[in-house]
């Protein structure tokens, strides 16, 4: 199959504008997403879809391939859609631009489960939380699954929900033995792929309820009853959404050298 990686790339971010030229390391991070996504052994293609031609010249300068597409899109993949609809591939994957550590093991481990089961229109990737905090932190999105890795729910809040023990875990700074459980918490990393006609078909759909409230654009897809599946990935990912956290990386960079 032909297979066709979409980057987003929106220069005016609400939190942090102009975040894909945001350089860490001597490289913009829309370059290390970019050369990170190129080592996928599955995919065919790698596409920056921007809405500025700041980012057009930037991933032309360093040999990449970028379009420009509508600067109204509400969301990355809106934006991935538009593009879609002009390219001749059976699969559409959709990486997150401000992932710099994005890893390519990653990328194909989504990619699989449609290359293997052809009734699949949607596949993602969830890990393991590691670190405590991650659990109470409503920017880290979770996700739970059913025994044949479908996804049930996605939410910002701690799911699933340990009756016995959450209320102490909430107002106990020491007691984070949660990591430990054996039904684990999972992180969702904000990867996907696609049937390119589910994903044009998907992106016309009408905002949800759930996704209203929780403001998460995949559960359109479960409130509208297909399936998604649920990889485990073996890596993390580290998406910047504020000047903050890329100065966070800055330091833990340069401490590492």
């Amino acid at each position: 199959m032909d297979i066709t990686v979409i980057i987003p790339a929106r220069y005016f971010s609400t939190r942090f504008p102009g975040k894909p030229l945001a350089e860490l390391n001597g490289k913009t991070l829309i370059q290390h997403v970019y050369e990170r996504t190129l080592q996928s052994k599955l995919a065919n293609k790698v596409i920056v879809a921007t809405d500025d031609k700041r980012i057009l010249a930037k991933v032309k300068s360093f040999g990449g391939e970028a379009y420009m597409t509508s600067k109204d899109h509400l969301t990355g993949t809106d934006r991935i859609a538009e593009l879609a609809r002009e390219i001749d591939s059976s699969i559409i994957v959709n990486v997150q631009g401000d992932e710099p550590f994005i890893e390519s093991d990653s990328i194909d481990f989504t990619i699989k489960p449609l290359l293997e089961e052809s009734s699949l229109v949607m596949s993602t990737i969830k890990v393991k939380i590691e670190d405590s905090k991650e659990i109470f932190d409503f920017n880290v999105v979770k996700v739970v699954t059913d025994k044949d890795d479908f996804a049930l729910y996605f939410s910002r809040w701690p799911i699933p929900f340990f009756r016995e023990k959450w209320n102490d875990i909430l107002n106990s700074e020491k007691d984070r033995d949660l990591l430990s459980h054996p039904a684990h918490i999972f992180k969702h990393l904000g990867l996907y792929a696609y049937k390119r006609d589910f994903l044009l078909k998907y992106t016309k759909w009408p905002r949800t309820p759930l996704e209203k409230i929780e403001n998460l654009e995949q559960l359109r897809v479960l409130e509208n009853g297909y399936k998604i599946k649920v990889v485990e990935g073996k890596h993390d990912s580290i998406g910047i959404d504020t000047t903050q956290d890329l100065e966070r990386l800055r330091c833990s960079w340069k401490n590492k050298r």
